[in-house]
């Protein structure tokens, strides 16, 4: 594969990202995030409506991109940022089910690690089962912000599923092992930066209860999140 900008995926040239990358799932939030927080934000990608952002925040520079839904897609994109682009790390800002019947709704969760049920992690030649983790300094520096914002937060495991609808429904036992919640994309961006020898980290607010069906909206989620946002861009 050949290390050169553009991509097929990605049309900014190399320069165009910042050494820190925030990675929404959603594009449009984004969007709402350059929009909202960066100064001089300017579009640097837009292939396949994957809004991707730079400008600056308090003096610094900052990106912004989607990453789409599951591993597959994080996992294009991602690689590409840390292996094309020069980013040195990405912090997903991204929504989740809870798990934990100790969360609650717009509550945050940082993740230490991810369990999976994805195949991604073969492709690296272990003969075991990797488990990847977040960057411990960025972790702490997370957690330590959303004290001070008074945020009801845990950190711990999160379960990065390929299945959306899953009829084997393993929510129930993941509880019982003490993962925190349930999303599609930190357990490919962790492997991702461990490869590449790079940082990652996963912030994740609690969008809806699978258990009960109680949920946020898309536009709550993309516009409600401001918090963990904020955290992501403070540690950028």
């Amino acid at each position: 594969m050949s290390n050169s900008t553009p991509t097929l995926h990605n049309t900014a040239k190399k320069g165009e990202f910042a050494r820190t990358v925030l990675m929404p799932g959603d594009p449009l939030r984004a969007k709402f995030i350059a929009e909202t927080y960066l100064e001089n934000a300017r579009l640097v990608n837009n292939v396949r409506g994957i809004h991707g952002y730079t400008g600056s925040y308090k003096g610094k520079e900052v990106s912004v991109m989607g990453s789409g839904m599951g591993i597959p897609s994080i996992g294009i994109y991602s690689y590409e940022l840390y292996n094309f682009y020069g980013v040195e790390q990405i912090i997903r800002v991204g929504s989740a089910g809870m798990i934990s019947p100790k969360l609650k709704v717009r509550d945050l969760v940082i993740g230490m690690s991810a369990y999976t049920n994805s195949n991604y992690g073969q492709q690296f030649g272990f003969d075991g089962t990797l488990a990847p983790c977040a960057d411990y300094g960025m972790l702490r520096a997370a957690a330590d912000l959303a004290d001070e914002k008074g945020m009801h937060t845990m950190i711990g495991p999160v379960f990065s599923t390929d299945i959306f609808y899953n009829a084997a429904n393993p929510l129930p036992k993941l509880q019982e092992l003490g993962v925190l919640a349930v999303e599609m994309e930190a357990y490919g961006l962790y492997l991702n930066a461990a490869v590449s020898g790079k940082k990652a980290l996963t912030l994740l607010q609690i969008s809806d209860n699978p258990f009960t069906g109680e949920s946020l909206t898309p536009q709550e989620v993309r516009e409600t999140f401001t918090q963990m946002m904020e955290i992501a861009l403070e540690i950028a």
